[in-house]
């Protein structure tokens, strides 16, 4: 999320609290178009770990878009949507996990090597 400059993200262990999810994590952006960009990344670069979603919510409007991973369930606001939900507030009993200031960069996308195959053209004889 932070690559796409999503503002304020917050990680909550939710766990504890309610059996739909173990970790939610809460970020916002300053456009709709924002924060589909911020969606569509942390759909891709799951994807590439071979985690994908169990749905996707609000891509549509993209005033709030909802990425559902089983455990790990990710809510992109617009600012404005996000103060109105207040999901940080209803969820304020859940522990906040620290993210670290810098995160490794994500592992490229393993490119597929290509196999090559050399045959050696055979003259054919006519008799």
């Amino acid at each position: 999320m932070l690559d796409k400059k999503a503002l304020d993200v917050q990680v909550l262990h939710v766990g504890p609290l309610t059996s739909v999810a173990d970790y939610l994590v809460i970020g916002s952006a300053e456009s709709d178009r924002q924060t589909r960009a911020v969606a569509d990344y942390i759909d891709g670069i799951l994807s590439r770990s071979d985690e994908k979603p169990l749905s996707i919510e609000g891509t549509t409007s993209g005033q709030w878009v909802l990425l559902d991973f089983g455990d790990v369930v990710a809510h992109i606001f617009r600012q404005d949507a996000r103060t109105h939900y207040a999901l940080d507030r209803l969820w304020s009993d859940a522990t906040q996990v620290e993210i670290p200031d810098e995160l490794p960069a994500p592992a490229p996308a393993a490119i597929p090597k290509k196999r090559i195959v050399v045959r050696k053209a055979t003259a054919r004889k006519t008799v």
